[in-house]
């Protein structure tokens, strides 16, 4: 068994227009479906942006986060981008506020983080 490509990320947010303004409008991500889904209790959306596949499940009674980035599971999802203080300045245009830009312990690389509408961390990664 192979292993070797990853086909989908699943996130859980609160809020649809939340989440649709901040993947879709703000970080560029367009919409492939949408499904309204009663006997699940949610509305699941495909979104995708070049080879990432975004699962996008929007349950407004999910229990929040149990803590920061540090408790088991899931930690962050990371974004490569080839200039990582210019996407935080194009961040910055569309109201998404990034932690100071800080180099990678173990690469070297440029990196910082930011936060989804649902404190979901993610990272900007050079």
């Amino acid at each position: 068994m192979n292993l070797n490509k990853l086909d989908h990320i699943a996130v859980i947010c609160h809020d649809e227009q939340a989440a649709l303004d901040f993947y879709v409008h703000k970080l560029g991500f367009e919409i492939q479906d949408r499904h309204q889904r009663p006997d699940k209790g949610d509305i699941l959306f495909h979104l995708v942006c070049g080879p990432v596949v975004l699962e996008l499940f929007i349950k407004p009674d999910a229990p929040n986060r149990v803590t920061g980035p540090e408790a088991a599971g899931l930690r962050h999802l990371a974004f490569h981008v080839a200039d990582v203080e210019k996407k935080v300045k194009e961040l910055a245009e569309k109201g998404i506020e990034c932690e100071p830009i800080r180099h990678d312990t173990f690469t070297g690389e440029k990196m910082t983080f930011f936060f989804d509408p649902d404190h979901l961390p993610l990272e900007l990664h050079e």
